[in-house]
């Protein structure tokens, strides 16, 4: 089957081949998991299943803190989230634990601070280090995404700038580290 890429033309998933693993597991962490993460979890997964991958990449989302544990995205990301074909209203806020790093290939942070919480976080024993995910974006020489909350729509429009370009980086980079074509 061929499937329209994210941005690179074709990608035909029947000649993917499995480099290293069967399974990617990606995690998304902000402060509360209602805006950056969720909006960074939905962006990605549309990207991972325009690829044909959604079957050999997990992708999830959490929060450093449990200010919201339970609840479904912030109308506003949602809304913006919706307005560019993202749908967000099936997920829901939790807080991340040490088991994400024996769980996840990659822990991604939105900023410095939740970066450095997960760090103090990070169970020795863990194979898995936590990253800014900015570090994966080709356009946006910005290394944190700001937290929308207490702005307004253009905040979340800009969130959603960042994580789009940041997705096809790490998409890319995940392809290119993990699956032959």
């Amino acid at each position: 089957m061929r499937l329209r890429g994210y941005n690179d033309g074709m990608f035909d998933s029947r000649k993917c081949k499995i480099k290293m693993s069967t399974e990617i597991k990606v995690l998304f962490v902000c402060m509360g998991n209602i805006c950056r993460s969720p909006t960074a979890e939905a962006v990605f997964r549309r990207y991972v299943d325009n690829v044909g991958l959604s079957e050999h990449i997990l992708i999830d989302s959490a929060g450093t803190h449990d200010y919201h544990i339970g609840d479904p995205p912030d109308s506003r990301a949602q809304r913006a989230a919706q307005q560019r074909g993202y749908d967000m209203s099936k997920l829901r806020g939790r807080q991340v634990g040490e088991g994400d790093f024996r769980r996840f290939d990659y822990v991604l942070a939105m900023d410095k601070a939740n970066l450095a919480i997960l760090q103090r976080i990070t169970p020795p024993d863990s194979g898995t280090q936590a990253q800014l995910f900015l570090e994966y974006a080709r356009h946006h020489p910005e290394r944190e995404v700001p937290d929308p909350y207490y702005g307004g729509v253009a905040g979340f429009e800009r969130v959603l700038d960042m994580v789009e370009d940041a997705a096809q980086g790490l998409l890319e980079e995940i392809r290119q580290q993990h699956f032959a074509t």
